[in-house]
């Protein structure tokens, strides 16, 4: 029952991960902070980066077949159970937090339809009423993955297919829109106020870029349910490569129907306002109602990752043992029930805080950088010392590759800001205590190089907090 997930299961389940909710706003996210040229630049680095990480990634897989719990395996391998376990626990907070965002931005889109000036029942995802649907929303996805990964990912294919439609569409109206003379008007944003030089409209653009393409390692996390290991390196580099594509022509060609300022200004989903701008009032119809379906996709892909996350952790030994239960259909039954949980607490914060869907995905980029980096730390590791090599076989452009990649890592982290790195450490810190009681099962006891990177965690926690006071 374990491994029935075909090649094009795998691609849309990667696929549908990666392209949710962001592309539709990606316009004004990517608008609101560069110009043209930088947006280029910045989406060259972005492809770049995001390449060589999907490099590792397949180097990885293919030295080393047996660590089926993808990232945070490798993480494990290369640096201890503890660094495998925080990048576990990172990736898992960051699948959570995606979710939450899903289930708000997917009633934002609803209110498109039943909102009124007078009567905003939906607002921005964060009502009582769109709490309410978000927490039916969650738990029917939940229904539907404890049926079975397998027919989770069958269902996948056809929203996947779904959503990308309109985005088609959007993208072959908008190129016959296209004014190349609109579109150099203000190139490097010299002229428009507040953008700051190219270095700095990039850095501003880098968090957007990364949250669009967090994701494309979903076919290594499901690699132990791949009909063939081999499908898992192929599905993940045509996911990217589509996706690539289609944010480059969204973000980019979309300056050539309205110009940069007027983009920035624009309400989310940017997509459907230009839309509507060329072709009339059912163009923002069509976007709203591709969001909607492709929160529904991204949605179950993300709650299928949620539940296997802790899962795999269990078993190999980083989380609790009560997380590696399923049932009879191979779905994560404990790990689905907590993860559903916490996304229905973390989705009833938002009401309470206000939160909005940008914030949400704020906090869930910077909470995967961590697990990011590490895969490429590791790989700068094998390929110096060797391991996992053949004898004489070349190192020399896999250093290359993974060194270009953890370059990457650490600029976004730098990009992220001391707020948003602080703030990640205020999640991380309960990591700490599953991870004693996973130790405590194992009658083991933190070491002392335990203690000190536990206790460093606290510090950033404690920062977290009090600028959190202080920002009130």
């Amino acid at each position: 029952m374990n491994n029935q997930l075909s090649l094009g299961m795998l691609v849309a389940l990667v696929f549908s991960t990666m392209v949710g909710a962001g592309i539709f706003s990606l316009p004004q996210n990517i608008a609101v902070s560069a110009a043209p040229g930088a947006i280029a630049i910045g989406w060259l680095v972005t492809g770049i980066g995001m390449m060589t990480l999907v490099s590792v990634l397949r180097n990885l897989v293919s030295r080393f077949p047996t660590l089926d719990g993808g990232i945070f395996s490798y993480a494990r391998a290369g640096f201890g159970d503890y660094i495998g376990f925080m990048s576990a626990w990172g990736y898992w907070v960051c699948n959570l937090l995606a979710n939450v965002s899903y289930a708000v931005v997917f009633f934002s889109a609803i209110g498109y339809f039943i909102d009124t000036p007078d009567n905003q029942i939906m607002g921005q995802g964060n009502t009582v009423y769109a709490i309410a649907g978000g927490s039916i929303l969650i738990w029917s996805m939940h229904v539907l993955v404890l049926r079975g990964v397998t027919k989770a990912a069958m269902v996948n294919v056809f929203a996947t297919i779904a959503k990308v439609i309109p985005i088609i569409t959007f993208v072959c109206v908008v190129i016959m829109a296209f004014s190349f003379d609109r579109f150099t008007l203000d190139f490097w944003g010299e002229k428009t106020p507040g953008l700051g030089s190219v270095i700095k409209q990039i850095e501003a653009m880098m968090m957007v870029t990364l949250w669009v393409f967090i994701g494309i390692e979903g076919a290594v996390i499901l690699s132990n349910r791949a009909a063939r290991k081999s499908d898992v390196a192929k599905a993940t580099s045509i996911a990217l490569s589509c996706a690539l594509l289609l944010y480059i022509m969204v973000s980019l060609f979309t300056l050539g129907v309205m110009t940069q300022p007027e983009v920035a200004e624009l309400q989310n989903p940017s997509m459907a306002t230009i839309l509507a701008s060329i072709v009339g009032p059912w163009g923002a119809v069509l976007i709203n109602a591709g969001l909607i379906m492709s929160v529904l996709g991204a949605l179950l892909s993300w709650t299928v990752l949620a539940a296997e996350v802790p899962f795999i952790a269990a078993k190999e030994g980083l989380f609790p043992k009560s997380f590696a239960t399923e049932n009879q259909q191979g779905a994560a039954t404990t790990a689905l029930w907590i993860s559903s949980a916490i996304v229905q607490f973390f989705l009833i914060l938002t009401w309470f805080q206000e939160s909005t869907y940008l914030a949400l995905v704020n906090i869930a980029t910077s909470a995967v950088l961590l697990p990011y980096f590490l895969v490429s730390a590791y790989g700068v590791k094998i390929a110096v010392t060797g391991e996992g090599y053949r004898a004489g076989e070349s190192r020399k452009l896999h250093f290359a590759i993974a060194l270009m990649s953890a370059c990457y890592g650490v600029w976004l982290i730098y990009a992220a800001g001391m707020e948003y790195i602080l703030l990640c450490a205020l999640l991380y810190l309960p990591g700490v205590l599953v991870y004693k009681r996973t130790l405590a099962e194992q009658s083991r006891q933190l070491t002392r190089r335990e203690r000190t990177l536990s206790l460093l965690l606290i510090t950033g926690a404690i920062g977290a907090i009090y600028l959190l006071i202080m920002s009130n």
